[in-house]
């Protein structure tokens, strides 16, 4: 009975109170509903006659379908992962990806231009990618190619149209080969080393222009080979930055921002490469010319230094400006962080190196992965360089803690210590290497106790030898520069007492000394073989020059000569072109002169004054040019320019061993015939060319008096009879009378005793 008194209270039926309520509100609402139709029919009544009786049927308007999908990439050969991997996958391929071009979004719907379909339990092993543009599409098929992605996977990219063709074929469809490629002949890149005339090549940047010259080592003047008229003529930019030549020479780099780098090579410099690198600044070549890396110096972006393959175009890998924890984060001063680690390149172009925070990253080509996937410990590195000739690592690490500085040498890829000098009170080191990798020398600046004086010596690593033996050039002075001979045993150095002194030393000296034999025969007479000096690795003191206003020096590349300089807007400019062996040396002065550079031949050297191309108004620009001299200082050429920024010599690979070089040596004569006779022979032509329009002058006056000739002996007959038969041509109707006239020039009277 309770339980049906509840039921009956809980029942708004049952309730008058609900009831009324409820009835309250019935009433308001269809008071509400008959005053809006009220008000409907009112407006309506406004607005008749406004609208047409013609039966409305609205129609969407949608926006064109873009069916046009030369922009979209299909990446397959991916591997298949689960739910709980496909994040991890996608950020490797969004990173590789994204290197290459910008992808193509969508705020409202979150698209981001990847997406890799998902099967029942893993992904199906393929991804699309949309680009903003197909030049990009393009770029990406080019460069992701068979890119290597673990040890099982190598990635194969197509382009959405081409996979939609590739989908469309039946299973009972026949094969057609295709058609092979047009071939395409490539330029030859080494067509300047076919010269006859055994010309160099240089480059010169000023103003807007860029220009390639020949160079014959004389004094004629240099020929022009290129000047960028092909692309004048399109209105293309040849050159917006500084140009530089590969190392072997067979290429010629410039520099675009907005493009990239341009590659030019062959007889008629054709573009035979181009690299995109918005905003390229510098650019390094591997030394085989195989690979090329860019930098735009940017720190906020994460590939701002790439690394290409220069036979492919392929974009082997990018890096940030600055390696992981090498800078703080939080620092925004420039001026703190300092300039950038460097990259460096192993001289078989087997190896990519960069210094990290206590490390050596080392990455083998062209996969470019860490070598044995870890970085080369180095606690406290400064400063690492490659051997020239072999793959091995020098390093330096300033003293931490108890452990004293030290310089090692280490051998890649088995990481092997060769050699390690421990170094005490040491502020900075500078390690200098010989061209041939034969020695190493460590310019070492140390502190005495009270860290108030600097003084310096020299560690010299003689690398051909076992066990590596390390020489110390104890020298108390401050050396301001420290230089090998190329492909020689001689360096030479500055110093002074005072670093900031006007008057220097230079010294030189030879790792290899020259011992006379003494030895004799039984019957005390020398030997042949006796007679012959040899040499012995000592270090001994070869000329030193007290007093001299240099501040550089710089070694030709055949050896023998070097420049002792005075270089920079200060300095007098002076250039002093010394022999080592004949102990020769001239004087010549070119003002505010701030480079020095050999031609690969050490025939020519150039001096220059240049100034930055970006930095605004140059205050020296009347001064700016260069000059040409021969290794012995004779000057053969100078060229003014207001604006000049650069000039480079074109590099040329060194084709003779050390023993085939000292056989032309001991037979100079010979050649010194050879080359007397084709000189002779080119100066014969060079006149013949000269004086060839004289010489066609001259033959046509000569055709003009034997016609005139010929009409005045005809007229012999006519002549005689006017005359009477008086002929005027017979010398026997002359006279002749000898008349001698002397003249007194001069009159000197000398007294004698």
């Amino acid at each position: 009975k309770e339980n049906s008194k509840r039921e009956r209270d809980d029942n708004p039926t049952n309730n008058p109170i609900e009831s009324t309520r409820q009835q309250q509100q019935t009433t308001t609402m269809l008071e509400e509903a008959k005053s809006l139709e009220h008000a409907l029919a009112e407006e309506s009544a406004d607005l008749d006659g406004y609208f047409s009786d013609a039966p409305l049927h609205p129609e969407p308007i949608y926006p064109d379908v873009d069916q046009n999908f030369d922009n979209v990439v299909v990446i397959t050969s991916l591997p298949k992962v689960s739910q709980t991997k496909v994040e991890k996958l996608t950020k490797v391929i969004m990173k590789l990806v994204s290197a290459i071009g910008t992808l193509q979004t969508n705020e409202s719907s979150l698209y981001n231009g990847f997406y890799m379909p998902f099967g029942e339990k893993t992904t199906l092993g393929l991804a699309f990618v949309e680009f903003t543009s197909a030049l990009e599409a393009k770029r990406a098929v080019e460069v992701l190619q068979g890119c290597s992605l673990g040890k099982n996977h190598s990635l194969v990219v197509t382009p959405y149209k081409r996979a939609q063709a590739l989908a469309d074929i039946s299973s009972n469809s026949e094969f057609e080969e295709p058609s092979p490629a047009p071939f395409v002949e490539k330029p030859n890149t080494s067509h300047w080393l076919e010269d006859t005339l055994q010309r160099d090549q240089f480059l010169v940047r000023h103003s807007k222009e860029t220009m390639v010259h020949w160079s014959d080592g004389k004094q004629n003047p240099p020929t022009l080979d290129y000047d960028g008229a092909r692309e004048k003529q399109a209105g293309v930019v040849w050159c917006e930055n500084y140009a530089f030549w590969s190392p072997l020479g067979n290429y010629l780099a410039t520099l675009v921002p907005a493009k990239g780098v341009i590659l030019w090579a062959g007889p008629e410099y054709k573009k035979v490469g181009r690299f995109p690198a918005p905003g390229v600044e510098y650019i390094l070549f591997s030394p085989r010319e195989n690979y090329l890396l860019t930098s735009n110096h940017r720190r906020d972006d994460p590939n701002a230094i790439k690394v290409f393959q220069i036979s492919s175009g392929k974009l082997l890998r990018a890096f940030p400006l600055y390696p992981a924890g090498f800078v703080d984060a939080k620092n925004t001063n420039k001026e703190d962080i300092g300039p950038p680690p460097p990259f460096s390149w192993s001289h078989d172009d087997s190896y990519l190196a960069r210094m990290g925070k206590d490390l050596i990253s080392i990455f083998e080509t062209p996969s470019m992965k860490l070598l044995d996937r870890r970085s080369l410990s180095t606690n406290g590195i400064h400063e690492f360089q490659w051997s020239p000739k072999a793959n091995v690592l020098a390093y330096w690490a300033p003293e931490v803690n108890n452990a004293p500085a030290h310089v090692d040498l280490i051998e890649i890829p088995s990481r092997n210590k060769l050699r390690q000098k421990n170094l005490f009170n040491v502020s900075k080191c500078t390690m200098v290497w010989q061209n041939e990798g034969r020695y190493l020398g460590v310019k070492v600046t140390r502190h005495t106790k009270s860290k108030k004086t600097l003084y310096n010596n020299i560690e010299l690593f003689r690398l051909h030898e076992p066990g590596i033996p390390v020489e110390m050039l104890d020298i108390r002075d401050a050396v301001m520069a420290f230089a090998w001979e190329p492909r020689g045993s001689r360096f030479a150095m500055i110093h002074a007492e005072n670093p900031s002194s006007t008057k220097v030393n230079v010294s030189f000296y030879d790792m290899m000394k020259k011992v006379e034999a003494k030895n004799t025969s039984k019957k005390g007479k020398q030997s042949s073989s006796s007679q012959q000096p040899h040499y012995v690795s000592e270090l001994n003191k070869v000329h030193a020059f007290e007093g001299k206003q240099c501040n550089h020096i710089f070694w030709s590349p055949a050896g023998q000569h070097i420049i002792m300089a005075s270089l920079g807007d200060s300095a007098s400019g002076t250039l002093e072109f010394y022999d080592v062996e004949t102990k020769t040396l001239a004087m010549k002065e070119h003002y505010r002169a701030n480079q020095v550079v050999w031609d690969p031949s050490g025939r020519s050297v150039a001096s220059v004054v240049s100034q930055p191309i970006g930095g605004g108004h140059f205050k020296f620009a009347m001064d700016n040019g260069y000059m040409l001299w021969s290794f012995q200082g004779k000057q053969l050429y100078q060229q003014s320019h207001e604006t000049f920024y650069q000039l480079l010599w074109r590099p040329r690979e060194r084709l003779l061993t050390k023993q085939e070089e000292t056989k032309v040596i001991k037979n100079i004569k010979k050649y010194e015939r050879q080359f007397d006779k084709a000189d002779k022979d080119r100066q014969r032509a060079l006149h013949l060319e000269e004086t060839k329009g004289k010489r066609a002058d001259r033959a046509k006056f000569r055709e003009t008096l034997g016609r005139l000739d010929t009409f005045y002996n005809k007229q012999k007959e006519d002549r005689m009879a006017l005359l009477g038969g008086y002929d005027s041509d017979d010398d026997s109707n002359y006279v002749f009378k000898e008349v001698v006239t002397e003249t007194i020039l001069s009159t000197k009277e000398e007294v004698v005793y």
